[in-house]
């Protein structure tokens, strides 16, 4: 929050739309107030809804979802809209045409932006928004996609950016983001928000040229926006959320199974990790790989001190698995819920599902909750402040003219 803004006592508000388990609430924290959640998705309402005791959720589709449903004005409009469309590990059929009928998944933020859209000409349009989801919305379609989101922001009277945060910068995972914050077009931004250029910490390759794919008139409207400087990881924070002992591992003989199972490049990576005088925490993952004319399942294996992306479980060879390396051991095991959370930066009071392929549904489909308060506080806070500032100033011209 800007210097000079202490003395504000009321919370920010927001609508958290695709909430999933209530993640972005989690990181916004205590300093805001949610006034609508929706999602569709049966596992992550109970989620949601045993985390946060809440009455203002709403279960159904966005299509059904009408302005009378939200109730008077929130100063943030959060929407981490479906991702299965346009993921590496997804289908890519992308987010579709606003103008058609038929939406894919990830296509539900169409009747969400129409939902904003119906709120501005009411006069309740929210000053801020901001779109979450995975890296792929720059490169799939050649960007297309990536421009119909930028054009419709513009056209319902926003300006906008985008950064990419990297869960990996807070917690020991890799986890790419675009976040894309948007702006009421009338808003002055406060000028150490943005310096007119684009900055090596947020703005990836893969972000400048998906920018530069944009029409003349999506160039105008952009803001880069500026985070500031880099968090730093701590060096022991996997050790600290890995369990070495009093947990389950694999025998023996299925260990020997996944070894078995990897190319000549992954067992010199194991054999390097062997010869180490320290214990080295690996990812573990099973991949279908083309050898020979044939498809062939491959255990994969990477030693860092940040693990791989935690992804939604479909199937058995999906689920998130971790080899540990050290003491002339070798040891394998499923990646425990409690672990995935913890690597997810969620509270050890929040509550999961009991079943274990619905916690990962949860976590998997989920913002890293460390990477939302970082943009909460160098970003989405600063212009709430400015866009209440203006309203402030508009309301006392009115009364004095």
């Amino acid at each position: 929050m800007l210097d000079g803004d202490a003395e504000i006592v009321e919370k920010f508000s927001f609508c958290e739309f695709f909430a999933g388990g209530g993640m972005a609430r989690a990181g916004l924290g205590n300093g805001w107030k949610c006034l609508f959640a929706n999602d569709m998705d049966r596992i992550k309402i109970s989620t949601y809804i045993n985390n946060w005791n809440c009455n203002h959720f709403d279960k159904r589709n966005i299509k059904e979802v009408k302005t009378a449903d939200l109730k008077g004005f929130c100063d943030l409009a959060w929407a981490s809209f479906p991702c299965q469309d346009l993921s590496v590990a997804g289908n890519g059929l992308g987010i579709g045409a606003s103008s058609s009928d038929e939406f894919t998944r990830s296509g539900a933020l169409w009747p969400f932006l129409d939902l904003i859209n119906t709120l501005r000409q009411e006069g309740r349009q929210p000053p801020l928004l901001v779109l979450e989801n995975v890296v792929g919305l720059l490169t799939l379609e050649q960007g297309r996609d990536f421009t119909a989101i930028c054009t419709r922001l513009g056209e319902i009277g926003y300006r906008y950016g985008a950064v990419i945060i990297d869960a990996k910068h807070f917690l020991p995972q890799s986890r790419p983001r675009v976040f894309i914050i948007a702006i009421q077009r009338d808003i002055d931004i406060p000028s150490e928000l943005s310096h007119g250029m684009a900055t090596a910490s947020w703005h990836t390759p893969t972000l400048l040229r998906a920018y530069k794919s944009l029409p003349l008139q999506s160039h105008a409207d952009w803001i880069w926006w500026d985070l500031g400087f880099t968090p730093t990881l701590e060096e022991d924070a996997l050790t600290n959320i890995i369990q070495l002992e009093g947990v389950e591992w694999h025998p023996p003989e299925e260990t020997n199974r996944i070894i078995n199972m990897m190319a000549p490049t992954h067992l010199a990576r194991l054999e390097n990790a062997k010869s180490s005088e320290t214990v080295a925490i690996g990812s573990l993952y099973f991949r279908m790989r083309r050898e020979g004319g044939v498809n062939k399942q491959r255990a994969e294996i990477t030693f860092s001190p940040v693990l791989g992306c935690l992804r939604t479980p479909r199937g058995g060879a999906s689920r998130p698995r971790i080899i540990v390396v050290g003491n002339g051991q070798v040891r394998t095991r499923l990646l425990s819920v409690h672990e995935a959370a913890a690597l997810m930066g969620l509270e050890s009071t929040y509550i999961l599902p009991e079943i274990y392929q619905h916690a990962f549904k949860v976590i998997g489909d989920g913002v890293a909750v460390p990477a939302v308060r970082f943009l909460a506080d160098r970003l989405l806070e600063p212009l709430a402040m400015a866009a209440r500032k203006k309203t402030a100033v508009h309301s006392e011209k009115v009364c004095t003219a």
